[in-house]
């Protein structure tokens, strides 16, 4: 026997000859043994005689399975892998081979081991040169084919995604479940007719989108598909409509499925239309996003709000098939008494409060403290604190609860009225100043509020701060203490001397007094006889040739009224006008040796002397 192993062809075609009856076992070693030994030495010694049983065993080894036929799909174990091709078992006599391509990627490395299980097609039932050609590709498309077969049949959806824009359409390659993702997908064709319920303007947004579709045609034997996504959307706005008119009502309860979530609410499926459950309508407590109540793929009860056929527009709710605890929170939070809840979160003006599950109360910042002027929440509180709070105010139907968290605490405002008594002298800081007037901290937590109106005698005021600073240290007189609405009056004028008060003193009816014209009004002139105060002189006290006068200009004036509750000085120029008169008389004799001018000639000079002049 030589010392290579023969091809297995070639002891095939060894025991074949023996099987044939050849007379002599040397001649058919010799034809088959010389084609495969490429010119060997016909001379060699012969094969050893074969007994019967190795004659028998050899023939079943390389004889054809039975059992295989082609286009056959079987499970396959890769045996190995040649430069020729993957060398698998196929549970057979005979091993398959599979070309390398079918499991190489792009830079032409394997994508399989020894040992990795796959399915083949086969692609002939005798073996070629000892291995039964197979293909990996084949089984996975043979399978895909089955798939939409099976979908064209049953009627199912099937998901494709828009590859290219072609004539008349889209190329779309379908994708299955069964898909590998290192196979090449199915290809179909997506007519422009069949892309939408209405004309397309813009193409070109649908390309590598993924469209639901239908299957519309299917040629197996020469591999064309064509799918549809007008047959889909019309048979999904079919049902809609339908379950618009039969099902979907205001009130009813439904099963949905939670599709997906955005900030404010969930998309329920009821069945082919969608709903809106918004996130107010999830529960009676507050949540912060639609997460903390449903997720995705969820199966809810929800009720029906509010159908829009027209818009296909349907409002869910899920609190309204609970118990609202809102009609049961008059019985437990009564005006006055002190509950218990933990801060859900801080806003710029307070803090809510969670009580229970659904019901919420405000801590407004101005309740928050006696003695500080808290300006954000969280100078006092945190989120997921628990705090004690007074009931201020509960109305149910507005589902509103005013909480204090101060009134927990001393008022050190009751004990201002006997600290700082009305007429008493107090010395403090001045905290703020405003429009209409000075706060005057006059120790942590106690202000009083000074008035423009009391801040000076003799100066007209719009702005405090033409007289005040912050931080500035002042005294003030209390003039009165309202510890109910937590309220005290200051006077810092009131330290001063009263000017207007020390000029009436002095004043007597039918003075003759000189001012300035301090402004003209309608009814009259203002005219001010000293610093901070001021007299009117009606327009009816005025003389006739009084229209001429001057903000600014100087004049004698008779004091007609003196009113000390009012604090009002009556003014007038007719009263003063005889009085003029006898003085322009008695001075005119006095420059004249002896009187020769007639009384004609003394009034008419004494109206050239009280005539003023034009600025």
């Amino acid at each position: 026997m030589s010392s290579k192993s023969p091809h297995p062809s070639t002891e095939l075609k060894m025991a074949r000859a023996k099987a044939a009856g050849h007379e002599s076992l040397e001649a058919a070693e010799n034809s088959a043994v010389e084609p495969a030994h490429n010119g060997a030495e016909r001379g060699a010694e012969p094969a050893e005689e074969m007994d019967a049983a190795e004659l028998e065993q050899l023939l079943d080894q390389y004889s054809g399975d039975e059992g295989i036929s082609s286009g056959e799909i079987r499970p396959a174990t890769v045996v190995n892998i040649t430069s020729d091709g993957v060398v698998v078992d196929l549970g057979l006599k005979s091993e398959g081979v599979v070309p390398l391509a079918e499991f190489s990627d792009e830079n032409g490395q394997p994508t399989i081991q020894p040992g990795d299980t796959t399915e083949v097609l086969v692609e002939a039932s005798q073996p070629r040169e000892g291995y039964v050609p197979c293909s990996s590709e084949g089984a996975h498309r043979r399978r895909l084919w089955d798939e939409v077969d099976t979908a064209y049949r049953e009627k199912k959806k099937v998901t494709c995604r828009v590859v290219a824009r072609v004539k008349g359409g889209f190329q779309v390659e379908i994708n299955l479940p069964g898909a590998h993702p290192g196979r090449r997908p199915l290809g179909a064709f997506l007519p422009g007719s069949q892309v939408d319920l209405k004309r397309i303007r813009y193409w070109e947004g649908f390309l590598s989108r993924e469209l639901p579709c239908r299957i519309l045609k299917l040629n197996r034997r020469r591999g064309n598909l064509v799918v549809s996504r007008r047959l889909l959307l019309g048979e999904e706005q079919a049902q809609r409509k339908k379950l618009l008119e039969e099902v979907l009502k205001k009130g009813a309860v439904l099963t949905g499925t939670v599709k997906n979530l955005t900030d404010y609410g969930a998309f329920v499926d009821l069945g082919g239309l969608d709903g809106l459950l918004h996130i107010t309508d999830m529960s009676y407590r507050r949540l912060s996003h639609p997460s903390e109540g449903v997720s995705p793929g969820d199966q809810i009860q929800v009720k029906v709000l509010k159908v829009d056929k027209e818009k296909e527009r349907i409002s869910l709710g899920m609190k309204q098939l609970e118990p609202d605890p809102w009609e049961g929170a008059p019985k437990k939070y009564k005006v006055g008494e002190r509950v218990r809840g933990r801060v859900t979160h801080l806003v710029d003006f307070g803090a809510f409060v969670e009580l229970e599950p659904g019901i919420e109360g405000l801590i407004h910042v101005s309740e928050m403290s006696w003695t500080k002027r808290i300006r954000h929440p969280q100078e006092v509180l945190n989120e997921g604190d628990w705090v004690e709070a007074a009931v201020l105010d509960l109305q149910p139907g507005e589902q509103r609860i005013s909480l204090g968290l101060r009134q927990t605490r001393p008022d050190p405002f009751r004990a201002v009225a006997e600290k700082f008594p009305p007429g008493s002298v107090v010395r403090g800081r001045v905290k703020s100043l405003t429009d209409f007037g000075a706060f005057i901290e006059l120790e942590p937590g106690v202000e009083g509020l000074a008035h423009v109106s009391e801040l000076s005698w003799d100066k007209k005021l719009k702005q405090p701060s033409r007289v005040l600073q912050r931080d500035q240290e002042v005294e003030a007189k209390v003039l009165k203490v309202d510890v109910l609405n937590r309220r005290l009056s200051l006077s810092l004028k009131d330290l001063q001397p009263d000017p207007w008060a020390t000029y009436a003193s002095r004043a007597r009816i039918e003075q003759v007094v000189r001012g300035r014209i301090s402004r003209r009004t309608t009814f009259g002139l203002f005219v001010e006889l000293a610093p901070g105060v001021e007299g009117l002189c009606h327009s009816s006290e005025l003389l006739g040739e009084d229209d001429e006068l001057e903000v600014g200009q100087e004049h004698d004036f008779k004091i007609i009224k003196v009113n000390p509750n009012e604090r009002r000085l009556g003014l007038s120029r007719k009263a003063i006008a005889g009085e003029l008169e006898r003085r322009a008389v008695d001075q005119y004799r006095a420059s004249q040796p002896r009187s020769t001018a007639t009384l004609q000639e003394i009034l008419s000079s004494k109206r050239q002397s009280i005539t003023p002049e034009k600025s």
